[in-house]
């Protein structure tokens, strides 16, 4: 008898784990998928994890407010100048972004805001733990010397983006990892951008991601950040782009 739950509890495990791992791979493709997404059928969906599941990290109001408030409002927008423009309607993210000097500013700043903040939310999670060896920890020792090193980048990019903006890691042309920053929405996979790529890894810097609980204090939330970071999304994302 114990050797028969034995069984079924290891059965009930590898399940678990496998479903686990699925969730990890789609979460990660559903990003690529949404990349080639005609404008016009794109979704605003729920986010994965409860508002408050960040904290003490992230609090609950600002992620609630940021969600429900500010993303909501660049899908909106994005959604309702494209519906009586079949033209625009019809091309997906990847192809906007590929070309976007020549479409309107309005559209680029919501399209932009809609897949950041897609992206931004995917890369985080309520039970981060540390990167593991593997292809990512590899190319970032390969790419920055240590992961330290491109820990110290990283942040110094994020805290010296005048304004408003996003910090970047990319993986470019050469399948190499670099960091970048961008003003207000725009992000790397735009033709205008000064760093081309394919992003893996993103933080919001724009106040309203963390300034009713760290008011000025920039650097402490980009501290914090790196608390809530979902390495293994960020890993898959890596090598979807290589």
């Amino acid at each position: 008898m114990k050797k028969i739950l034995l069984f079924l509890i290891t059965i009930i495990n590898i399940n678990v784990i496998n479903a686990q791992e699925i969730h990890k791979v789609n979460k990660s493709e559903q990003i690529m998928k949404t990349l080639k997404t005609q404008i016009g059928s794109l979704n605003f969906g729920d986010l994965s994890y409860k508002y408050d599941a960040l904290e003490p990290y992230i609090d609950k109001m600002t992620m609630e407010i940021h969600y429900s408030k500010h993303y909501k409002a660049y899908y909106d927008n994005m959604i309702n100048i494209v519906k009586d423009n079949l033209d625009w309607s019809g091309i997906s993210l990847s192809e906007l972004f590929s070309n976007v000097s020549k479409y309107p500013t309005m559209l680029r700043n919501n399209a932009g805001g809609y897949f950041n903040h897609l992206l931004f939310w995917s890369i985080m999670t309520p039970n981060s733990i540390p990167l593991a060896d593997g292809l990512l920890k590899t190319a970032i020792n390969r790419d920055f010397g240590s992961f330290d090193a491109f820990k110290s980048k990283f942040e110094d990019s994020a805290k010296s983006r005048f304004g408003s903006g996003w910090v970047w890691l990319v993986v470019n042309s050469e399948g190499k990892l670099v960091i970048t920053s961008t003003p207000n929405q725009d992000n790397p996979f735009m033709d205008l951008s000064d760093v081309k790529g394919t992003p893996v890894l993103t933080l919001d810097v724009w106040e309203h991601a963390y300034y009713l609980k760290f008011q000025n204090k920039r650097a402490d939330y980009i501290s914090a950040f790196w608390n809530v970071i979902d390495w293994e999304e960020v890993e898959s994302n890596f090598l979807n782009a290589k």
